[in-house]
């Protein structure tokens, strides 16, 4: 059952990027939203599950929670904090640029890595539930979603999507990657001489 409502939760986010590029019909604007309390739900049950039948019982699974724990905060860093409010969400007439410092100079997507990183980490700890083969099936389709918003939906969203992907990696980080992000960690009046 949670596996099913992760699931629709993806579903829910594709059917709301489509939305956002092409008729913007107001109730699938919630597409997001919704999709994320789907997903969120489903995990809380498999984790509320393991915890019932004493799966985290150990050491290591409380190593393994915390890391999860903190991936899931990158998570939450990339998807609403790295991203400066008025530069992101503003829409200017010739279109709104990509912010390309810090984790997003990193690679394209960072938080899939984070999104994988956490479900790794709580399935490992709650094994032999099965949160890590959901989360595994989430992070497949988190990757496709992922794929779908680079190819499909950023394109049509910011002016600048070509050249970013360019010069970012979409996944993988790399040497280039790595020494961008961390001129401009913290630093975006850096962007322009590093990028």
């Amino acid at each position: 059952m949670a596996m099913l409502l992760g699931i629709l939760g993806f579903v829910l986010y594709l059917l709301y990027d489509i939305n956002s590029f092409t008729i913007d019909c107001r109730p699938l604007r919630l597409g997001f939203l919704l999709g994320s309390l789907l997903i969120g739900g489903a995990t809380l049950w498999e984790l509320a599950a393991a915890w019932r039948t004493g799966q985290f019982a150990g050491l290591m699974d409380s190593i393994l929670l915390l890391l999860g724990l903190l991936a899931f905060g990158a998570l939450i860093y990339c998807l609403f904090f790295a991203l400066p409010f008025q530069e992101t969400y503003t829409s200017p007439e010739n279109g709104r640029p990509v912010y390309t410092c810090g984790a997003y100079a990193l690679c394209r997507h960072p938080g899939v890595l984070c999104f994988f990183a956490m479900y790794l980490f709580w399935g490992l700890a709650a094994l032999p539930a099965h949160l890590l083969e959901m989360g595994m099936v989430f992070s497949v389709l988190n990757g496709a979603y992922a794929w779908f918003q680079d190819r499909v939906t950023f394109p049509k969203t910011f002016c600048d999507y070509a050249s970013y992907r360019k010069q970012a990696p979409f996944l993988l980080p790399n040497p280039a990657s790595i020494r961008r992000a961390r001129a401009t960690w913290g630093h975006p009046e850096a962007k322009e001489e590093e990028l």
